[in-house]
């Protein structure tokens, strides 16, 4: 038998023990652990030292006990159960460098313990039983306490992703509440498109959760998407009847533009054309490509429409511009009556330099508006000059201010008398209320003589 013996693997620092959130979808890195391959004679006859042959069956002695392993078979029936003894050990080594690399489960612990405090309490091996519980004691401490740190890690990583997962439940749910002035359906649609992405990656990487509550989270996770779908799907089917509603709006008004185009009644079609635009802005929004398709016809005609107004224009102003010379002559003639001294002279040479401004003809709409306004100042000057001769010796109005000027003057005396009465009885809030009506009525008093 070969005596070669493996060489025992050197310790590893302890690990730090990782924060729980490194846990979340991430896989423990195995660790090289020794493999028993060969035993030494001399460890065999060492380990056949604890087992015997009696009667065709072969026991094993632990500490003052005698166990019986099972039938003796071959030369040497011990040799078979002693390798057994050799390949717990090295599942103890393993399992000690495995606890060391921090690559286990809680699952592999359990199975693990399991196992190796069988190989003890159930004897299936020849060998020192007794030495391999001593060293087991140490080892079933140290995976103690790493279960239950693998554990907390495990529930701290879980406790995160169901966190995570119901941020995404509530996110979810927070855009599905949105009113119709808050949401952006295409925002909120790539919204929900990652928060379901994030749950599918959750779900193939992440740390797994509890069933019942994974279960629970996607039931409200799926209702708000399938709330929401709805909404979006009712929106667009009504935003399409809108901008369809819209469109053959727009498309009757577009008509009535190119039908007006041609149009030589200046006037009246451009009041035309601002009353469809008003319709059009009214009409509201409607689908963008439609909507630009239509408003450039709209504004082709009503720009044709426009440029030949203006074109007219400019031709007829042109041909009218030779009239300006006769009104310019006849405003000067009746600006030339200015002040108005002589009515009786001033209103016949006015009459003739209006007839003079009618007989000239149109001309173009700045100069006629220039034109008219200087020819009415004179008219209105005129007027003033009529109505102020007309007051000054009108007999009716001068006894009107007559009979008022007696009455204010006899109230006057009248209150002269009453201010007197008060002063002497020393009544000052009297006298003060008595002069202040006083004044007020010579003021008027003062008004009308200066009138008259």
């Amino acid at each position: 038998m070969s005596t070669s013996k493996p060489a025992k693997p050197a310790k590893p620092a302890p690990p730090k023990a990782p924060k729980p959130t490194a846990l979340a979808g991430k896989k423990r890195h195995p660790v090289k652990v020794p493999v028993v391959t060969e035993i030494s004679d001399a460890e065999m006859a060492k380990a056949a030292k604890f087992g015997k042959v009696d009667e065709g069956k072969v026991f094993v002695t632990v500490g003052d006990e005698s166990h019986e392993l099972g039938p003796a078979k071959g030369d040497e029936p011990l040799i078979a159960y002693a390798r057994k003894y050799f390949d717990h050990v090295a599942a103890l080594e393993r399992f000690k460098a495995r606890l060391e690399g921090s690559d286990l489960s809680v699952r592999d612990i359990d199975s693990s313990l399991k196992a190796l405090r069988s190989a003890i309490d159930s004897p299936d091996s020849v060998g020192d039983l007794a030495d391999l519980q001593k060293r087991l004691e140490p080892v079933e401490k140290e995976a103690t306490e790493v279960r239950s740190r693998i554990a907390a890690e495990r529930e701290a990583a879980r406790t995160e992703a169901t966190a995570a997962r119901e941020a995404l439940v509530a996110a979810a749910e927070k855009i599905a509440e949105k009113s119709d002035q808050q949401i952006h359906w295409k925002n909120d649609t790539t919204a929900l498109r990652s928060l379901l992405d994030e749950w599918k990656e959750a779900q193939k990487s992440g740390t797994r959760i509890a069933k019942d509550v994974e279960k629970d989270l996607w039931k409200r996770f799926a209702h708000a998407r399938s709330s929401f779908e709805k909404r979006r799907k009712h929106h667009f089917a009504e935003l399409d009847r809108n901008n369809s509603v819209v469109a053959d709006r727009k498309e009757e008004l577009v008509k009535k533009a190119e039908q007006l185009r041609e149009s030589t009644d200046w006037d009246r079609t451009a009041r035309a054309f601002r009353d469809l635009m008003t319709e059009w802005k009214s009409a509201g929004r409607g689908r963008r490509t439609v909507d630009d398709s239509l408003w450039e016809r709209f504004k082709a005609a009503q720009d044709g429409f426009f440029d030949a107004k203006r074109n007219a224009t400019a031709a007829e102003e042109e041909a009218l511009s030779g009239n300006v010379a006769a009104k310019e002559e006849a405003v000067a003639a009746a600006e030339s009556l200015l002040p108005i001294k002589d009515l009786e002279k001033s209103k016949p040479a006015l009459r003739a330099a209006l007839d003079r401004f009618e007989a000239a003809g149109q001309v173009p709409r700045g100069d006629a508006a220039r034109l008219n306004k200087r020819i009415g100042a004179v008219e209105r000057a005129l007027r003033e000059a009529e109505e102020k001769a007309w007051e000054s010796s009108n007999p009716e109005l001068e006894a009107r201010l007559s009979g008022a000027t007696a009455q204010l003057e006899e109230a006057l005396a009248k209150l002269d008398k009453k201010i007197a009465a008060a002063e002497k009885a020393g009544d000052t809030a009297k006298v003060d209320s008595l002069t202040s009506e006083r004044t007020a009525r010579a003021a008027w008093l003062e008004q009308i003589r200066d009138a008259g």
